[in-house]
């Protein structure tokens, strides 16, 4: 098993750049004394994390964990009470430069409900500058994800149900060909099927793209199935950071159901 909790990291004191591990890979996010605190109660504190590039990283943990605020200070959402993330040796609060390469879809909250999906679409390309020819190549790749129930419905998102909302803003995410894909509970309200092409789609992107993934999860089996490596959160501290192997599942399974 590799241990990344003794992994270390250089930084430069001068102009930042990519922090590199010393096993030569190199850090595409990093976390340092990153804290947030709502009335007075701690909801994240990580001292450290890093995160390598093209890495699959998941994040478990019960309800209140501090999965999503993780993600949202990630994403420059919400501001740390202290510390900061640096995505390839930049710091993301306040500043834009890093957001071309991020694709995110946390909640419902990310999307255009009152447009189709079709009208979202080509809104989120013409953001990333793609062209039409781009756009059609994109959503003819992710015909077998839509199962025909997205492009073509005649139905504004704020009609789709749950699941389809969820698949519109996975596809919004990837419309840019990210170099970091960020998703929250991506399989909740997904139909069997949905989930399965996810995975697959997940895995493909994986080994075919070199796409860094965040990916949280309440379902054990998908995070253990899609993530090369599990981090668990627990009232909002790192309490296990492991590779994922054949024992994994059982592992993870053995510690929630203490």
């Amino acid at each position: 098993m590799q241990d990344y909790e003794n992994s270390t990291i250089t930084l430069t004191n001068t102009t930042p750049s990519a922090p590199h591990f010393t096993d030569g890979t190199e850090g595409i996010i990093t976390a340092s004394n990153l804290k947030k605190i709502y009335g007075g109660i701690t909801v994240l504190n990580i001292p450290s994390i890093q995160i390598r590039n093209s890495e699959s990283f998941g994040l478990v943990g019960n309800n209140g964990a501090g999965k999503t605020t993780f993600f949202q200070l990630i994403l420059d959402l919400i501001e740390a009470s202290s510390g900061e993330v640096l995505i390839e040796g930049e710091k993301v609060a306040r500043r834009d430069e890093w957001k071309s390469k991020v694709g995110s879809f946390l909640d419902e909250g990310f999307l255009i409900d009152f447009l189709t999906p079709e009208e979202y679409f080509t809104f989120t390309a013409k953001v990333y500058h793609k062209s039409e020819g781009d756009l059609a190549s994109f959503l003819e790749s992710m015909k077998d994800f839509f199962n025909g129930e997205i492009v073509g419905s005649g139905k504004l998102i704020r009609d789709l149900s749950k699941g389809n909302q969820k698949k519109t803003g996975i596809a919004a995410a990837l419309i840019s060909d990210p170099q970091i894909l960020i998703l929250d509970e991506p399989f909740t309200a997904l139909d069997p099927t949905s989930q399965i092409r996810l995975k697959r789609m997940l895995n493909d992107l994986k080994t075919t793209r070199n796409m860094t993934m965040l990916i949280s999860s309440h379902d054990l089996n998908h995070v253990t199935e899609v993530c090369d490596r599990i981090v668990v959160l627990e009232k909002g501290l790192v309490v296990k950071d492991i590779h994922t192997s054949e024992n994994t599942l059982k592992e993870l399974e053995s510690y929630f159901a203490v």
